[in-house]
């Protein structure tokens, strides 16, 4: 376990080499973006920027979804909320060492040039680590086996047409930080660093950070991926916390075909005794959008 650790720590260290941080001097935006003018988020799927949206305040958990995670969904159940942004109930998710590794949801999506994508999190005081969070991937196709191309694949580098992603997750420095640790991205593409070991563990662009992340509030998270030209390397991601930019990398060469892009999204709380030592480990979910344009807080 050490050794694989010390191989993430190699990965990381030379993507931050490779990418540096650009967020001092960026010209993305912050602070409110559209979303501030759409009370816990009603009726964000009538804008015209918003690809998908989700404020969980249906009937049913997970009824505009198409694909309930590992654990099938029984993990997960709604929670009231008391924030006037995340209106009236999220949805919860309590993985249970020895019984669950907790779940998640997906969603296909049609894809877009730029994609933007924001949601609500709030760490319960009980929550440890967190092994795997959510995640953006980029598959051949919405249908068939073309929409699954880009599960799965640890340790193996990509090949530029069949998958790319990055996943927005809390990270605790091998136990280094308290749980759950800072944010970070943990990327696969096909111009990804190899580990020491020869394989292809997800790269990580880690942002300088005031402090860990705070648990028992809710957090306005929202990241961006912006697709590269096939074959050029002008890609980028960025990420911003509570509106505040955190993060802005660009140089990324995602993938080597046009018609590969990133059309899915797993919103998942995902735990193991690899990384957590707490029975119960809970991670609360509201106010998910996708779109193609900077979204920021929810109004209030």
């Amino acid at each position: 376990m050490k050794a694989l650790l010390f191989l993430a720590c190699t990965s990381a260290a030379l993507a931050a080499e490779k990418f540096p941080n650009l967020a001092a001097d960026s010209t993305l935006p912050r602070g409110a973006g559209f979303a501030a003018r759409l009370k816990a988020d009603a009726n964000a799927a009538a804008h015209p920027a918003v690809i998908f949206a989700d404020n969980f305040e249906d009937r049913e958990l997970g009824a505009r979804w198409d694909e309930k995670g590992a654990g099938e969904g029984k993990a997960l159940s709604f929670a009231p909320v008391d924030a006037p942004e995340c209106g009236k109930r999220a949805m919860k998710v309590e993985a249970v060492l020895g019984k669950n590794q907790g779940d998640g949801l997906t969603k296909w999506f049609e894809p877009a040039d730029t994609v933007f994508v924001r949601f609500y999190v709030r760490f319960d005081e009980n929550c440890d680590y967190v092994h795997h969070f959510v995640t953006l991937r980029a598959n051949k196709g919405l249908r068939g086996g073309d929409k699954w191309t880009g599960f799965g694949g640890a340790g193996k580098k990509p090949a530029g047409d069949e998958r790319f992603s990055t996943a927005l997750e809390p990270w605790g420095d091998w136990a280094k930080l308290p749980p759950p640790g800072k944010w970070n991205f943990y990327s696969y593409w096909h111009g990804m660093d190899a580990s020491r070991d020869g394989k292809y563990w997800g790269n990580q662009f880690i942002p300088e950070q005031p402090a860990p992340i705070a648990k028992g509030r809710w957090i306005c998270a929202e990241f961006m991926l912006r697709h590269n030209t096939p074959g050029s390397p002008d890609g980028e991601q960025a990420m911003w916390i509570d509106g505040k930019l955190l993060g802005h990398w660009r140089g990324i060469n995602w993938r080597k075909t046009g018609t590969l892009k990133a059309n899915a999204l797993t919103l998942e709380s995902y735990v193991t005794d690899r990384w957590t030592k707490n029975a119960v480990n809970t991670v609360y979910f509201d106010n998910l959008i996708i779109a193609r344009e900077y979204i920021g807080p929810a109004g209030r």
